[in-house]
């Protein structure tokens, strides 16, 4: 520890910290812009100098580290001269624009004017000129604003990891730019506008639309990915005007991703359901919510009694609310069946038997970018879990070694140690390899299924790389991603994970899909079992549901064609039922099949509670009142429940569902654990034969809010899905670039571009799902043919 002195007041802080962490330490405000506490230091904006005892001139108290016996001065007359030379120089090419500029009432550099500026200017020459470029529809832009802080680039650079923006030229002449016109397509681009000090770099879809200090602002969370990250919703009047970061160094830190900040367009979108429907004769008819309700309640009763209780089956999301999620199995259950499942885009549920707990992320989301070794089996992580990628791409900064087995060879943005880009069925078999590598030497360390499995495997040195990597990193993880969980052969990449952990001395996690995949276990939205873990009637897997079509469907929040693994499927089961009933927030083509609609509020029209990944236990209020005639969904079950005379249906407060599931505590910890006991494996697969698609489900079609997020359907991630492949498949199939081709599945179709990427696998096809163009398609991971289409 040093020993200083600031404005008089003496202060000890670690060695290595600068002037301006002893004066945050000790409250006292030193003014700033381009120093930022998550980047580098720039100490380029000069703003905080201050004057320091001995030295011969101020210094910038970012970037000046503390000494023994420093005497620092942050209010002298010769700092408040510096400051105020500063603010007089930043001031002479900035223009008098305050009044139309959106950051207006929230802006530093009008802020530090009022403080550390005069009254006039002594500028009197013409002020320069800079161009607005096209950042993309997310990121607007008045350059002439800019005072060169250089926040931006530096966040591209040290936190996004891709530079898209830079400073060109020097002097008067200097500019931010990307580069030759490219737009800024980074899942964290959002970033930027909170960084930005002054009005240049401001949000699109906000420009113009109301004044900082017109809004209320509430604490939210956010229902995309497993992370939960914390928001701040301004509000004005009763509708979601923007959103913010809400600063958390557990989860998010400050950082928001790009779905979490602009996926609120959706909530005013004119897909928005506001009154109940029922489908009589083939149309929609707008009915109040009793006969809504009596009907649906009165129609489940029927089945109920004539065809029993296994007739009906419940389709959950994980993007609901916990309350919502137990209420719905318990509706379910109340009636006499088990069906209930929130895992629609899973295809292989052999694990369930053998599940010790609520698959996790198997340690702290912090405790990420500290890493020393991480494997990730299965995942666009950029895509599927934007910020904690940017967790690992800390811990590869810092020394760590990331390692990749995935059937899709996407930049992750940072430097990848070891990677195996196998073919979906050769998943396992990468896996295995790893695996036996690491059981070299120990005779009986694995079990016998285990061992037999493996034993015929020649383990390739990038699977000797990875072993190396995880037995040597301390602390180290091994972390199944999405594609892992929808696999068809989960259940042995799971065990296989799980091994590698073991024997590796790593963590084993499961990242999880949507904000609520822990938080369904623990409702008991799964068919094995009840919340927490308790007894309770047990049914149909979501899959099982699908391909043995049910009589009666009750659908929570969910799009089915879009968010099944078989989405021709799910549309065949649907249309063969004689009630669906399906509680949405959004009236839409998939919701077609549907007898009722019940429109239901998006979170933030309801209070509610999501489990993260970690297991974070996050409850939240609703920031504005529901609109029109939509309904919490935590209220209709509620009803339902009443309606149908079920026992245990009469809560006054969403606060009293909850305590029937989270502990009075909130440590949900006893109820996390990702590992199976008892499952035999039964070899590692192989190959299927024909073309394999690769069906990921892509960043901005992951849940029916960010479907209809216009801005967010404008960036290149949401682009017009492609058959992608790479050259060596294109050429055997006689087939270019920018061909178009009908992928045929099952029977449905779907016509799409070609596009060559040569870092796929051979016969494998990536097509998308979760997409209209693709909703027509089979199983994600399952056999597809190609088609020419003649131009």
């Amino acid at each position: 520890m040093i020993e200083l002195e600031i404005d008089g007041r003496p202060v000890q802080v670690p060695s290595g910290s600068t002037v301006m962490d002893a004066a945050n330490q000790l409250g006292i405000f030193i003014p700033y812009f381009c120093y930022h506490k998550k980047l580098s230091i720039a100490a380029n904006c000069r703003m905080c100098l201050v004057e320091v005892e001995k030295a011969p001139k101020p210094l910038p108290a970012c970037a000046t580290p503390v000494t023994a016996g420093m005497k620092v001065y942050t209010h002298s007359p010769v700092a408040r001269k510096a400051q105020a030379g500063v603010m007089e120089f930043l001031l002479i090419n900035h223009p008098l624009d305050c009044p139309i500029c959106d950051q207006g009432g929230e802006c530093q550099l009008q802020d530090l004017a009022v403080g550390y500026g005069t009254s006039a200017s002594r500028y009197e020459e013409p002020k320069r000129v800079v161009p607005n470029k096209n950042l993309g529809p997310l990121i607007a832009t008045d350059m002439t604003r800019c005072i060169h802080c250089t926040r931006c680039v530096r966040f591209g650079q040290e936190i996004a990891g891709i530079m898209e923006l830079g400073m060109a030229n020097r002097g008067e002449h200097a500019e931010i730019l990307t580069f030759m016109g490219k737009t800024v397509d980074s899942e964290l681009s959002g970033n930027v506008i909170d960084l930005c000090p002054v009005g240049a770099l401001t949000s699109k879809p906000f420009r113009y639309t109301a004044r900082t200090w017109e809004l209320s602002r509430r604490r939210s969370v956010s229902p995309h990915d497993g992370l939960g990250a914390n928001l701040v919703v301004q509000v004005k009047g009763e509708r979601v005007m923007r959103v913010l970061p809400r600063e958390n160094e557990e989860v998010n830190e400050c950082w928001l991703a790009d779905r979490d900040r602009f996926s609120y367009e959706a909530l005013h979108c004119e897909e928005r359901l506001t009154e109940p429907m029922i489908k009589r004769d083939g149309q929609w008819v707008s009915v109040d919510w009793q006969e809504a309700l009596e009907l649906t309640a009165n129609a489940l009763d029927r089945i109920r009694r004539e065809h029993g209780a296994q007739a009906i089956g419940a389709l959950v999301s994980p993007h609901s609310t916990l309350e919502e999620l137990y209420l719905a199995q318990k509706l379910v259950r109340g009636l006499g069946s088990g069906n209930v499942d929130h895992r629609l885009r899973q295809s292989d549920f052999s694990l369930d038997p053998h599940l010790k707990g609520a698959p996790w992320l198997g340690r702290s989301v912090a405790s990420l970018d500290r890493l020393k070794a991480a494997l990730v089996v299965g995942s666009t992580l950029r895509k599927d879990h934007p910020l904690l990628a940017h967790r690992l791409r800390q811990a590869v900064k810092r020394g760590g070694v990331l390692s990749v087995v995935n059937p899709i060879g996407d930049d992750l943005l940072t430097r990848v140690a070891h990677e195996m880009i196998v073919a979906p069925h050769g998943m396992a078999q990468a896996l295995g390899e790893i695996l036996k590598a690491l059981a070299q030497g120990r005779t009986g360390a694995l079990p016998p299924d285990v061992e037999k499995a493996i034993d015929a495997l020649e383990v390739s040195a990038q699977a000797w790389a990875i072993a190396e990597s995880l037995a040597r990193g301390d602390p180290s993880a091994v972390l199944l991603g999405n594609l892992a969980q929808h696999h068809p052969s989960y259940g042995t990449l799971h065990l296989l994970a799980q091994w590698i952990a073991e024997l590796s001395g790593s963590s084993f996690g499961v990242l999880g899909e949507a904000a609520n995949s822990v938080g369904a276990y623990l409702a008991g939205a799964v068919p094995h079992h009840g919340a927490l873990r308790a007894h309770a009637i047990q049914g149909m897997n979501a899959r099982d549901m699908l391909t043995s079509p049910r009589r009666a469907y009750l659908v929570l929040n969910l799009e089915p064609e879009l968010d099944a693994y078989n989405a021709r499927q799910a549309a065949g089961a649907l249309a063969s039922a004689d009630l669906v009933v399906a509680l949405a927030s959004f009236h839409s083509p998939a919701l077609e099949r549907a007898h009722v609609l019940l429109p239901i509020t998006p979170f933030t029209e309801t209070p509610g509670t999501f489990v993260n990944t970690e297991g974070r236990v996050q409850s939240f209020h609703a920031v504005v009142r529901p609109q029109a005639d939509a309904r919490p969904a935590w209220k209709v079950l509620r009803v339902l429940g009443n309606l149908l005379e079920l026992p245990g249906f009469d809560y006054e407060t969403v606060e009293e569902v909850r305590a029937e599931v989270i502990p009075a505590q909130g440590d949900v910890a006893a109820w996390l654990d990702n590992h199976a006991e008892g499952f035999v494996m039964e070899g590692l697969g192989g190959r299927a034969g024909g073309l394999q698609r690769i069906g990921e489900v892509r960043i901005y079609d992951a849940d029916p809010i960010v479907r209809r997020a216009r801005s967010l359907q404008q960036t290149r991630d949401a682009a017009t899905p492609a058959a992608s492949m790479n050259g060596a498949l294109m050429q055997r199939l006689g087939l270019k670039e920018g061909d178009r081709v009908r992928v045929v599945q099952e029977g449905g179709a779907a016509e799409l571009q070609v596009v060559r990427d040569d870092r796929l696998p051979d016969d494998c096809v990536r097509v998308p799902a979760a997409h209209r163009l693709t909703r027509g398609l089979g199983g994600m991971f399952d056999t597809v043919t190609l088609e020419r289409v003649a131009s």
